[in-house]
């Protein structure tokens, strides 16, 4: 009886450590997950490298001053005050100067260096917007869009300024 014990809880204890295994693995798992979103959430698209007056990101609930060197993430609002504006470049060298009274989102940006391959949407709510294109409407055009509320363009490759007037009430 002794040894019928035994075995007993050395199966019970087997199967503690495997569910214990378990249980670990997916915790590993979920925490993988999480980072991997958080990242991508907070993919740095650009960097700002001129910027003249009053400029702001809001990125999520937060109003961010833009200096010199600020980064630009995916979802990130830019807006330019009068007698403004901000030039950045973008990870892929797309280069974009915001006007003076200019509110720009880059809706979506991912860019992958190693495969020159990614995405972006970027919409011009008002103001003025200057494009240098760069390595991603050179190698995937159909992958960069730039809206504003009444028209999108596609890129093939070039330079090009976005001009949209204020809605009249």
């Amino acid at each position: 009886m002794c040894s019928t014990k035994n075995r007993m809880r050395n199966s019970e204890r087997h199967a503690v450590g495997s569910s214990h295994q378990i249980m670990k693995k997916i915790f590993f798992l979920l925490s993988a997950s999480m980072i991997a979103l958080i990242n991508h959430a907070g993919e740095i698209a650009g960097t700002v490298k001129s910027v003249k007056g009053s400029v702001r990101i809001e990125r999520d609930t937060q109003r961010i001053e833009v200096m010199v060197g600020t980064k630009l993430h995916a979802q990130d609002r830019l807006f330019s005050g009068p007698a403004s504006n901000v030039s950045i470049t973008l990870r892929d060298s797309t280069m974009l100067t915001a006007g003076a009274n200019s509110t720009i989102e880059l809706s979506k940006y991912s860019f992958d260096r190693h495969l020159n391959q990614g995405h972006m949407d970027t919409l011009i709510q008002k103001g003025t917007l200057a494009v240098v294109s760069g390595q991603m409407a050179k190698t995937n055009p159909d992958q960069v869009v730039y809206r504003t509320n009444t028209v999108t363009l596609g890129v093939r490759g070039t330079e090009f300024i976005v001009h949209v007037e204020e809605p009249s009430e």
